[in-house]
This record gives structure tokens, C-alpha cells and sequence, in this order.
């Protein structure tokens, strides 16, 4: 519909709006929006999603989207809290609270709001760690790799995406986000541009680089960006996280699979490297994990060792 709207403006058919000016709201949030990326250094996404819950936080505490701060308080934070965690998962309100602590931290550090009212936002109940990651099969992974038809663009596409989730472990983001320049063919490496700007170095396995190659030669467009996975028709805009999560649904109904999303291929390549003999400090490194904690669920999962234990 832009396209039409923007070829009918152009031919003089329809007038070309007036741009208002930013609200005091707006104002705020884009404040924010640079705060979060200058200073905390979060991703696209992520700051997306804060800025999100800042804006739904201001809308329901000023009523009807002013922005009069004073009239922020403690309370406030909790209501909002309270009322985003009776509609959604326990996972979900600790983002949520996550979001409005950061908020309120840079409404503080701005001298906006007299006191640090982060410290009244609680912690959802919620407990860690309590279920298993449920890995695909060997079996159902080489199913769900047959599943794309290789001859076809789309197919060629499809299986360098998932080797990439399951043999690497990569999120969906960081497959959306692989740009040509992060390729070292000769060196067989692999740049991956992670959370918070970091950006490590995996070695590229044979099987990942064929399939990466075989689709940079014979199946992607000819486009002015660098971003490798684009969309097959036309724009040939590049991926995005979303669409790397549709990908892997479609080659699961294909495969006559239970649907599972593009972060199962990463427990899947997790636990298959602990079957293999690594280690977790080893998994740790592949996956890229920030804490040792975070990579510790994966021990629950080696039932030949947890056998000995018992």
C-alpha cells in the first residue's frame, strides 16, 4: 500500500502530507532510544522492546500520552507491572521488568524524576532452569535438512539457514544479521555480530561453507546490500529474525514435523556437541554464552554422566 500511496503522490494524484512535529512523548523516547544505543550499547531489537514498554508505561500513567513525569511514582511502576504480567508469561514480565528498570534509570540519571523509582519495580515470581531442553532427534534433523528442495533458490536458502541454527547454534538474529564481509572463505571463519555489539569468531565447517557458497553463486539476487539471506521475491530486502523463525516452520511441515522454533536448533546443536564428548566450558565458547550459568542447563541433559551421579 506505501508503494502505491508514494507513486500516486508522485504523479500529483495525492497531496504530500505536511510532516507534523515530533510530540513531547516522541521527544522523550528518542532521548531514550539514543541513551540505549550510545551508552548501554543494545541491540536493534532490544532496544525496540524497551522502547516499547516505555511508551505503553508513559501512555497508561499520564493518561492519554502526555509526559508529565512528576507525576511518576513507585505505584505506577508496580500497576504497570502488575497488570503486563497478568496477560502475558513469567518470562515475559521479567523483560518487562527488565525494560521499565531501565526506563525509570534514565529518567533518573537525566534528572527527570527526583528519585531512583527503578528500585520499586519487583521481580516477577518466576524460577529458572526448571525444564529441559528438548533437543531434535538425529534423525529428525536430517529430515528437517532433506525437507529443502535444493535445485530451487528458496530451497538452497532454506538449507544454508539451517545449517547455520543447527550446526553452529546461532540465533535468529545473528543469521538475519550475517553480511557477506563476515565470510573469510580462505581462512574458513565465520564473524557473528551478537548481543550488545559484540561480534566473535566461529570456524566455518565444510558442510556450513559449501551450503553458503552454493547459495551466494547460484541463488542469491544481485542487490545493493551486503546482508547474505534476502527475500527470494521482489524487494529483495534482507531477512529479518521473524522470517528466519518462518523458514525453519515451513521446512518442519515439510518434513511432517512438529513445529519447533529457530532457538530449538540451537539447544539441538548444544546437546548434540555434549553427546559428541565437549565439554560445557567448550559449548560455552560455540554458543558464545556471557555466563557459565547460562550454558549450565545443558548438564541436565547428559544422562550418561547424570547416571553415574546417581
Amino acid at each position: 500500500l506505501g508503494l502505491l500511496l508514494d507513486h500516486l503522490r508522485d504523479v500529483g494524484v495525492l497531496a504530500i502530507p505536511t510532516p507534523a512535529g515530533p510530540t513531547p512523548l516522541e521527544v522523550m523516547l528518542g532521548r531514550y532510544r539514543v541513551y540505549l544505543a550510545q551508552e548501554r550499547a543494545l541491540g536493534e531489537r532490544t532496544i525496540v522492546r524497551y522502547v516499547d514498554v516505555a511508551r505503553r508505561f508513559l501512555l497508561r500513567s499520564s493518561e492519554g500520552g502526555g509526559v508529565d513525569l512528576g507525576r511518576v511514582s513507585g505505584r505506577d511502576a508496580v500497576r504497570f507491572l502488575t497488570e503486563e504480567g497478568a496477560r502475558c508469561s513469567s518470562a515475559w514480565a521479567k523483560a518487562v521488568a527488565v525494560a521499565l528498570r531501565s526506563f525509570l534509570g534514565f529518567l533518573y540519571l537525566e534528572g527527570l524524576i527526583d528519585g531512583p523509582l527503578a528500585q520499586a519495580v519487583p521481580t516477577p515470581a518466576g524460577w529458572g532452569a526448571t525444564v529441559l531442553p528438548e533437543p531434535l532427534k538425529p534423525a529428525e534433523v536430517s529430515s528437517l535438512l532433506a525437507s529443502c528442495d535444493r535445485r530451487s533458490v528458496a530451497g538452497r536458502r532454506d538449507y544454508a539457514v539451517l545449517l547455520l541454527l543447527v550446526r553452529l547454534g546461532l540465533r535468529a538474529g545473528e543469521v538475519a544479521g550475517i553480511e557477506l564481509d563476515d565470510i573469510d572463505w580462505r581462512g574458513g571463519e565465520l564473524h557473528i555480530r551478537g548481543k550488545a555489539g559484540r561480534v566473535d569468531v566461529l570456524p566455518l565447517p565444510v558442510e556450513v561453507g559449501r551450503a553458503l557458497a552454493e547459495y551466494v553463486r547460484t541463488g542469491r539476487p544481485r542487490v545493493g546490500h551486503r546482508v547474505v539471506f534476502c527475500r527470494i521475491g521482489a524487494p529483495h530486502t534482507p531477512l529479518v529474525p521473524a522470517t528466519v523463525t518462518q523458514i525453519v516452520y515451513r521446512c518442519c511441515d515439510r518434513a511432517g514435523l512438529r513445529r519447533v522454533g529457530s532457538h530449538r536448533l540451537r539447544h539441538t546443536a548444544a546437546t548434540h556437541m555434549l553427546g559428541g564428548g565437549a565439554s560445557l566450558p567448550e559449548i560455552g565458547q560455540v554458543l558464545r554464552h556471557t555466563s557459565t550459568a547460562t550454558t549450565a542447563i545443558y548438564a541436565k541433559v547428559h544422562r550418561r554422566a547424570l547416571s553415574g551421579l546417581a
